[in-house]
Formats: structure tokens, C-alpha cells, sequence
């Protein structure tokens, strides 16, 4: 039985392990990496440092940082102590702890040591892949709380589901990848117009130019799978919970292809720019967590599965 209190303080951390990767990514759109200087965990050698902009994105990105990794280590430490028979719980949270610890430490690392753009770029990638677990791990309390289709029919869906899931989930785990690295190569302008790029339809592939039509190609293709996926969930299986999920990841694959031409139109209005690309970070985040519930999910209803 999972109790109330600890659906809310699951619902506390994944709250606020998103509002660590938005403030993240805030971070680095406008530029207030080195609002702190070289000094981790202080900044400019202070704890409570000299107002300016930059400073005050930054150090309230680790504060709010260093709040959650206290709530994260809390979720750990409740499910060993009650709730450590359910493997499910055990491994969300688990993995929630390890993210959170390598994203605080790449993101001290990023601090004291200047990183290129391709290590720059795993940070956010590490980031969601903390959100994903807190994710998971609010949708496991949640469907504790009544029995699911997996916990009374146990419905068996086939095995090419769970390798066509987990296709696309580390799939999009590259084109997330790729995103990060032109916001921290500073490439977003390199494509001006939508859906042309700079005017054409197939620009020259080399710079900025071609970083980010590749990316534009790699969303288009992932929309056009994860489309054939759905359809394959609906004529293969009845179940419910999967059918709803596949419904959802391709919602929200459109409206991320369609975030994504707003963050293009804003280019060039700062504050306007700084809202779309949240809401890009947004969008992919929660599409992020969604296709990793849908692999555990046909993982455990496939033949294969446990």
C-alpha cells in the first residue's frame, strides 16, 4: 500500500527536478553560466553574492539544485525503509539519486573547469534522464493506488513492442543530445525561417546551417515512427494503458516540432526566446518520460518480460 504523504513527496521531487532542468537550460539561454565565476558551491567566493542578473539565474540554480538533491536522497531513503520489495520503486529512485549526483557534479565540473560543448550538452542530457526516473516513479505511485491492467489480467503484448519502444526512446535520447549541443555551440540561428531553412529546403550542410537542419530531419523522422508506433499499439494489443501512451507521445512529438518553430520565429527577441525554448525543454522532457514508461511497460507485459 503506498501511502498519500509518499505520493506527494514523489510528486514534489519530479515538480522540482523539472524545475532544475528549466533552470538549467535558463542558465544557458542566457548565458549566465559564469554568473558565479570560478567558485562552486559559492559565488564569487560568497554565499549570498553581489546582485546582478547573471549571478542571481545562477545561484538560485543550484539552490533550487541542491533543494531537490535533498528530496531525491529523502525518496531513496523512504522507499529502503518501506517500500524496498518493489523493485520498480527501488530502481526509480535508485536511478533518480545517481542522475542527480552526476548532473550536480558535471555542472561543478562546468564551473571550475570550462567544458566544450559536446561534455556541455550531456549535462542536460544527465538532467533528464533525472526527471525521467522522478517521472517513473510518480506514475508507478499512482498506479499503486488501483490495480492496473498489468496487476490483474496480465495481458501479453509482443516482444517486437518493447524493441520498437526502446528504438525510439534512445532515439530521442540522440536528438535531445543534438539540441543541447546548438544551444551550447550557440547554433540556433544557424536555420532562420520554418520549415525552410535560411530560404531553402535543403540547405548547405556544414556550421551551424547544417547542425540544426539535421536536427529538424531527425525530429521530422522521429515524428513519422513513433506515428507507425501508435498505429502498431493500436492493432496489436487492447490494453488501455499503452494504447493511451502511444496516443500521447505522438501529441506530444507535434507539439514539439511545432515548439520548435516557435523557438525559430522568436529568434532574435530575447524575452519571447527565452519562454519558447522552455517550453521546447518542457515538451521533451515529459515526451522523454513517457517513452521510457512505455518501454518499462511493454517490457513487463511482453513474452520476454518478467
Amino acid at each position: 500500500m503506498v501511502t498519500n504523504r509518499f505520493r506527494m513527496l514523489s510528486n514534489a521531487v519530479c515538480i522540482g527536478m523539472l524545475l532544475v532542468l528549466l533552470a538549467g537550460a535558463l542558465v544557458t539561454n542566457t548565458g549566465s553560466g559564469r554568473g558565479c565565476g570560478d567558485d562552486w558551491p559559492l559565488c564569487h567566493g560568497k554565499f549570498i553574492p553581489a546582485y546582478t542578473l547573471e549571478s542571481l539565474i545562477e545561484y538560485t540554480h543550484r539552490a533550487v539544485s541542491g533543494i531537490v538533491g535533498l528530496l531525491v536522497l529523502a525518496l531513496f531513503i523512504v522507499v529502503i525503509r518501506h517500500y524496498r520489495q518493489h523493485r520498480e520503486a527501488l530502481f526509480y529512485s535508485g536511478t533518480a539519486l545517481f542522475f542527480t549526483i552526476v548532473q550536480a557534479l558535471l555542472g561543478a565540473a562546468a564551473v571550475m573547469w570550462p567544458q566544450s560543448p559536446p561534455v556541455m550538452a550531456l549535462h542536460f542530457g544527465f538532467s533528464v534522464l533525472a526527471f525521467a526516473s522522478t517521472m517513473l516513479m510518480v506514475l508507478w505511485a499512482y498506479r499503486m493506488r488501483r490495480p492496473t491492467d498489468e496487476q490483474t489480467s496480465k495481458p501479453v503484448v509482443p516482444r517486437t513492442l518493447f524493441k520498437l519502444s526502446l528504438l525510439a526512446f534512445v532515439y530521442i535520447y540522440i536528438i535531445i543530445y543534438i539540441g543541447a549541443f546548438i544551444r551550447h555551440t550557440k547554433s540556433s540561428g544557424g536555420c532562420l525561417g520554418w520549415p525552410l531553412c535560411n530560404g531553402e529546403l535543403i540547405p548547405e550542410i556544414s556550421g551551424a546551417a547544417g547542425i540544426v537542419f539535421i536536427h529538424r530531419i531527425a525530429a521530422l523522422l522521429f515524428l513519422i515512427g513513433v506515428t507507425a508506433l501508435a498505429v502498431y499499439i493500436n492493432k496489436q494489443t487492447e490494453h488501455k494503458g499503452l494504447r493511451k501512451s502511444g496516443a500521447w507521445i505522438v501529441g506530444l512529438v507535434v507539439a514539439q516540432v511545432f515548439s520548435g518553430a516557435l523557438v525559430t520565429w522568436t529568434i532574435g527577441d530575447d524575452k519571447s526566446f527565452i519562454f519558447t525554448s522552455l517550453l521546447h525543454n518542457l515538451i521533451i522532457s515529459v515526451l522523454f518520460g513517457l517513452l521510457a514508461d512505455l518501454c518499462i511497460r511493454s517490457w513487463k507485459l511482453s513474452k520476454g518480460g518478467s
